[in-house]
């Protein structure tokens, strides 16, 4: 989903939470930024995870970087494209 709305909306804002110690505030940040650091992020701790012997828990990061990479290829092909129509109004 998240890899599909990348593509399909690359300058949408989103509101977003920033956390600085004690201060808080609603930020809008543009939704490459926020989805990129978001993949990396999952990068990040899908490679952290995996560094120690025997451990599993980079398995889930790295199935939402596929989910995400998913996303991003297939979204052309299942995405509804559609003429821009005036809208009609009623005739009385």
């Amino acid at each position: 989903m998240l890899g599909g709305y990348l593509v399909l909306y690359p300058r949408a804002r989103v509101l977003s939470l920033i956390f600085i110690i004690f201060f808080v505030t609603i930020v809008e940040v543009p939704a490459v930024v926020l989805l990129g650091f978001w993949f990396l992020t999952q990068l990040y701790f899908g490679a952290a995870g995996l560094t120690s012997v025997g451990s599993s828990e980079g398995v889930a990061y790295f199935a939402h970087v596929g989910g995400f990479v998913f996303g991003l290829a297939l979204i052309r092909l299942f995405a509804v494209h559609r003429k821009s129509e005036p809208p009609r109004y009623p005739v009385y």
